[in-house]
């Protein structure tokens, strides 16, 4: 645990517990928000062909939009729970390292 807080610039277990709730959230959230975005937009799972593509098309969609609600969910529980500092940062290394550092520029 010492390394991690020492890594991430922790200073106590308590912070260091709330950004694995954080976490967790996030994770949980991001897949529970996609099916009901892409009912919204129209995209059902009846809306793909029966072909066993269709099925993967429908999949690879959800788990794409999965990555930018994960990334918008994960900032916003950060600041509901006290910890947007660390969470922006987070974000922007993350980002960064994924060829989308521009996007902080």
């Amino acid at each position: 645990m010492e390394k991690l807080k020492e890594r991430w610039g922790v200073s106590s277990n308590f912070q260091l517990i709330i950004i694995f709730i954080v976490f967790s959230i996030t994770g949980s959230s991001a897949v529970f928000v996609a099916k009901p975005f892409l009912e919204w937009i129209g995209l059902n799972r009846e809306s793909f062909a029966n072909a066993w593509f269709g099925g993967a098309l429908y999949w690879l969609l959800r788990i794409l939009l999965i990555f930018p609600f994960y990334q918008i969910l994960l900032v916003i529980y950060g600041w509901l729970l006290g910890q947007f500092k660390f969470f922006w940062e987070f974000e922007k290394k993350m980002l960064s390292r994924m060829g989308l550092g521009f996007l902080f520029k």
